[in-house]
C-alpha cells in the first residue's frame, strides 16, 4: 500500500479522488499522443497510463464523505468563471517528471485558492492523509521517471516545442477505490463535472441567520 495511504477506520470504503481541468477532445489527442510516444521512446508506463488534465487537487476520503464534497465543489464552480488556459513548450520537475507548461497560472491559482478555503476540512481524511492543493498548475506528460528516462526525455523535450490553448469552462471529479497494490488499482472513472457559471454565490450559511 501506499505509504501515505493509512490508518483508516476498519469497514469503511476509501477512494483516491483527483479534481482536474480537462481538455477539449482536439487538444486531448494531441497530447495523448505525446505521451504515447514518450512512453514507447522512453519505457515509460506512467506516460501511457495518465490521462492528459490539469491536475487542481488530488486527495483520499472515506465514500460517505463524497456527497458532502461534491455539494461544496458545486458551489465553488458556480461561483467561479471560465478562464483561458495557454500552453506552452515544456517544463520539468528534477528528476522525475516532464510537463507542458502552463503559462496562464494566476487563473489557476485563483480557482485552487478558492477550492481549498471551502474543501480543505472536507477533503482531509485524518493527519497522514492531507489533500494536496496544486499551485504550480502543469499538464504531466510522465512522472515518477527513473533518472535515465528523466534525463533522456528532458534533453529531448528541453528543446521541443509546443503550444495550444482553451477555455476552461468546467472542472471534473474522478475516483477510484484505494488500492494496496498498483496491480490492484483500478482506472479512474468519472462522478461530476461542475460548470463554471460566474454567479453570486458569495452568501455565507451563518450570515444567513444574522
Amino acid at each position: 500500500m501506499n505509504p501515505e495511504i493509512k490508518d483508516f477506520l476498519p469497514g469503511y470504503k476509501v477512494n483516491e479522488y483527483l479534481l482536474v481541468l480537462s481538455l477539449p477532445k482536439d487538444l486531448w489527442e494531441k497530447v495523448r499522443k505525446i505521451k504515447e510516444e514518450f512512453a514507447e521512446k522512453f519505457q515509460s508506463d506512467h506516460a501511457r497510463w495518465g490521462r492528459p488534465h490539469i491536475t487542481l487537487a488530488n486527495f483520499v476520503q472515506y465514500a460517505m464523505m463524497e456527497e458532502r464534497i461534491v455539494n461544496r465543489l458545486r458551489n465553488v464552480a458556480m461561483g467561479h468563471y471560465p478562464f483561458k488556459i495557454e500552453l506552452k513548450d515544456f517544463g520539468s520537475f528534477p528528476a522525475h517528471t516532464i510537463y507542458i507548461n502552463v503559462t496562464s497560472k494566476i487563473p489557476v491559482q485563483s480557482l485552487v485558492k478558492s477550492i481549498r478555503t471551502e474543501t480543505q476540512r472536507l477533503m482531509k481524511l485524518n493527519d497522514e492523509n492531507k489533500p494536496h492543493f496544486i499551485m504550480e498548475p502543469h499538464l504531466t506528460i510522465a512522472r515518477k521517471l527513473q533518472p535515465w528516462q528523466y534525463e533522456k526525455g528532458w534533453l529531448e523535450y528541453s528543446n521541443r516545442n509546443f503550444s495550444g490553448r482553451f477555455i476552461a469552462d468546467s472542472m471534473v471529479l474522478l475516483k477510484r477505490p484505494v488500492a494496496d497494490t498498483i496491480e490492484q488499482r483500478a482506472k479512474y472513472q468519472t462522478i461530476n463535472r461542475f460548470e463554471f457559471q460566474n454567479m453570486p454565490v458569495t452568501t455565507k450559511q451563518g450570515e444567513l441567520f444574522g
